[in-house]
């Protein structure tokens, strides 16, 4: 039987073409550049589809096929759009950018070249203090003088590392030894290549409140001045269903569904047997789970049923 095969048709994204390999920066001296792409909410659509024509006339359907690909995780048509990234990064932020393994990763080698000669700074006002509940993240800020200290003793730091690490290549030690003592503010550069479904997990734990500040600067940057203009259906989805979406563990819903009945006795003890509440001279317990889920009641605007007048 002869195929008959339908015409490709490759459509261009002006919205993102517009912004094709022009620097986005980020923190002093970092950047995001655009430099290719692959695949729209075109394309997911017609994975879905499993077709090759342009799928539906309507863009309401083709919104409404995404948004259930996105509410139901049925990820592999996102996968069918990739994009590629030239970014600039100190490095302690790319220790946990790099831990998505899910991407395509060329970095700049400090062994055939010479390392970037450029660390991110603070400013004065910018030193946080460790967080005293989340121990991995930070929660306020010294004051401006005592940042000031901090920052003018960062810049000495900095250009004594770079000092000796230039005078060690003066001296013609190799550059995979000379670069030993280089702080962790010290730039880097990769190409970043990553299917459209591994860049919202990205995304979604990286734009989290809770990540660092840094990298989240960087997420941030990707998904609404990039992701948005290249898959708008697809950005608007993800971030209805999984940036701004709620979802309830077992024992959440069996504590909601009591408290809506207006049972908050019930709701307490269960609470209690899953052991959120413990108790002493009249006081909380730290409990993070507990806590996770007064966030969500937060948002909703509701009070749970523990706490105290």
């Amino acid at each position: 039987m002869k195929h008959v095969f339908k015409k490709i048709d490759r459509r261009p994204i002006p919205a993102l073409d517009a912004v094709l390999g022009k620097p986005f920066p980020i923190l002093n001296d970092g950047f995001i550049r655009l430099i290719d792409y692959m695949g729209s909410d075109d394309a997911i659509v017609q994975a879905a589809r499993v077709s090759y024509g342009k799928g539906t006339k309507k863009i309401s359907q083709d919104r409404e096929l995404i948004r259930y690909l996105m509410r139901h995780m049925h990820t592999s048509p996102f996968e069918m759009c990739e994009i590629k990234l030239h970014v600039r990064v100190p490095m302690d932020c790319w220790r946990q950018w790099i831990r998505h393994r899910t991407a395509n990763v060329n970095e700049y080698s400090t062994r055939y070249s010479e390392a970037i000669d450029s660390a991110q700074t603070t400013p004065p006002g910018e030193w946080r203090l460790q967080a005293f509940v989340n121990r991995q993240g930070s929660e306020g800020t010294l004051s401006e003088e005592e940042g000031k200290r901090l920052s003018e003793s960062e810049a000495e730091l900095q250009k004594l590392a770079r000092d000796v690490y230039q005078r060690r290549l003066n001296r013609g030690v190799a550059r995979e030894q000379a670069r030993k003592d280089l702080p962790l503010s010290t730039y880097t550069e990769a190409y970043w290549k990553i299917d459209l479904n591994n860049l919202f997990h990205f995304l979604f734990l990286r734009m989290d409140p809770h990540a660092q500040l840094e990298i989240r600067a960087y997420a941030e940057c990707i998904g609404r001045e990039i992701v948005r203009r290249w898959c708008p259906l697809a950005w608007e989805a993800f971030m209805d269903y999984r940036m701004n979406g709620l979802s309830f563990s077992a024992v959440e819903w069996r504590i909601l569904s009591l408290m809506l009945k207006g049972d908050k006795k019930s709701a307490r003890e269960a609470a209690l047997s899953a052991g959120w509440l413990r108790e002493k001279d009249g006081k909380l317990k730290i409990c993070i789970e507990r806590g996770e889920f007064e966030s969500k009641l937060g948002m909703m605007d509701i009070s749970p049923p523990w706490q105290r007048g």
